[in-house]
């Protein structure tokens, strides 16, 4: 798959040749958007891998912005969409932008979502803008279904009652789903969620030790 920045630079011309052609029929547009915005985020990931992290995190950025945009003609319960904005912000470390997805999130009615997705984005939403007893709520309903990552499920629980402890484990388990993974999105392997969340426990002073090749040096 070559170098980091090798796919970068790969990520980076999809991203600016799907921008270039997005057409005006609104399936198409959200499905192009939602295109350019996976591959803005492999380059920012790729490139938080090489260790050019200010590049990365522009790119970062940018995944939000498309995300974001393709939203207004997505399907409904197209729940990751503003997962995939709150976590690339939250990890671009863009922790005003991040809070601003969130409002749009729960706006958009996440929280009344009948889907574990649509619930997860609301327990995220919710731990962004620090409303923890919600997303105490909404996190200790993820845990009780099987169709949901149980360590994910742990991970928000454990931030909502900030259980530094807790959260260590859970996160590790995370890790180790990741570490086990033949296939990731867009064939970049890194743990994205794993830092999202641990963008949002070192903000409540909670980040866990952790190490592992799926993560930025």
């Amino acid at each position: 798959m070559g170098s980091w920045e090798e796919r970068a630079e790969r990520a980076s011309e999809r991203h600016d040749d799907g921008l270039a052609r997005v057409p005006d029929g609104a399936d198409e547009r959200q499905r192009q958007l939602t295109r350019t915005g996976n591959a803005a985020w492999a380059a920012g990931l790729s490139l938080l891998m090489a260790g050019r992290r200010d590049e990365g995190v522009a790119w970062l950025r940018r995944a939000a912005d498309r995300y974001r945009e393709s939203w207004a003609d997505a399907p409904p319960e197209s729940w990751g969409r503003p997962i995939g904005a709150m976590k690339s912000r939250l990890v671009a470390s863009d922790l005003a932008g991040a809070r601003e997805d969130a409002r749009w999130t729960l706006e958009a009615g996440a929280a009344g979502s009948e889907s574990p997705i649509g619930r997860y984005a609301a327990a995220l939403a919710r731990l962004v803008l620090g409303e923890n007893a919600e997303a105490a709520r909404l996190a200790a309903g993820l845990r009780s279904r099987d169709d949901f990552p149980a360590a994910v499920a742990e991970s928000l629980a454990a931030l909502a009652r900030a259980d530094a402890d807790g959260y260590a484990r859970a996160a590790r388990a995370l890790l180790m789903d990741f570490e086990a993974r033949d296939e990731f999105l867009e064939d970049v392997p890194v743990a994205d969620t794993v830092l999202a969340l641990q963008a949002l426990a070192d903000a409540r002073g909670l980040a866990a030790d952790l190490s592992s090749p799926l993560l930025p040096a």
